[in-house]
């Protein structure tokens, strides 16, 4: 498992543990949960701490809060076996002998409903959550939103241009040029660019009109519903 994910795994089931305790039986002090959950590699997790108090809340936290939980949701979504989490709560819940059969009652009981509950946690809201990022629109969030915007703008240039017969001669002209280089096969080379090269282009104006290219890349999380205005504005 990727350490920062285990570490922050750590981090988010001791604060949800931490919220259950007062539904057990007996008591327990905030300050064990939290020292059992986190026991494993302590080291490593209080330089993560002294990291964060020295950077601050800024833009840079923000994103890496985010990024972090977002690989641990991503993990937690894929079909790995979540016995490996359970296992290294209960290995830390063993450090604290004093607290280790509450802790482990803890772990069994409330691990099922944490998973069911981080499956709709979302990265911005839960780093606003924890006081690492400001509330309103997440840096992810505003990068992810200008990519795609950028992504139907160059799609819809693109249309325009492939519609453009001028365009349509240039791409040609270039293409001919480009056959000078291949030697002996210079004419064969140019008949294959009168041959096909129109049907190609053809081809793409309307792939681009019939597909949402920005999700295929990624570079949308889902079809945009201002597809359709795009396209529109295109043609």
């Amino acid at each position: 498992m990727d350490t920062r994910v285990l570490v922050f795994l750590f981090i988010l089931s001791s604060c949800w543990c931490c919220k259950a305790r007062d539904l057990t039986d007996k008591p327990v002090e905030k300050s064990e949960i939290v020292t059992a959950l986190q026991s494993h590699d302590n080291h490593l997790v209080e330089g993560e701490a002294q990291r964060v108090e020295k950077v601050g809340k800024n833009e840079r936290l923000c994103t890496l809060c985010e990024e972090f939980t977002g690989d641990a949701l991503n993990y937690l979504n894929q079909n790995k076996t979540q016995t490996e989490i359970l296992d290294i709560l209960h290995k830390s819940c063993s450090k604290v002998l004093s607290f280790k059969q509450q802790c482990n009652v803890l772990v069994d009981y409330y691990a099922p409903l944490f998973f069911l509950e981080v499956s709709s946690v979302q990265p911005d809201a839960f780093c606003q959550k924890v006081d690492l990022c400001e509330d309103g629109v997440s840096t992810s969030a505003r990068l992810s939103q200008d990519k795609c915007d950028v992504c139907h703008n160059v799609v819809t240039e693109a249309l325009l241009k492939l519609k453009d017969p001028d365009t349509e001669m240039e791409i040609i002209q270039l293409l001919l040029k480009a056959c000078e280089s291949t030697g002996k096969s210079i004419k064969k080379c140019k008949r294959l660019v009168f041959e096909y090269a129109p049907i190609i282009l053809v081809n793409a104006e309307e792939f681009l009109e019939k597909n949402d290219v920005c999700s295929i890349l990624h570079a949308c999380d889902q079809i945009s519903p201002e597809k359709d205005s795009y396209m529109h504005a295109a043609s």
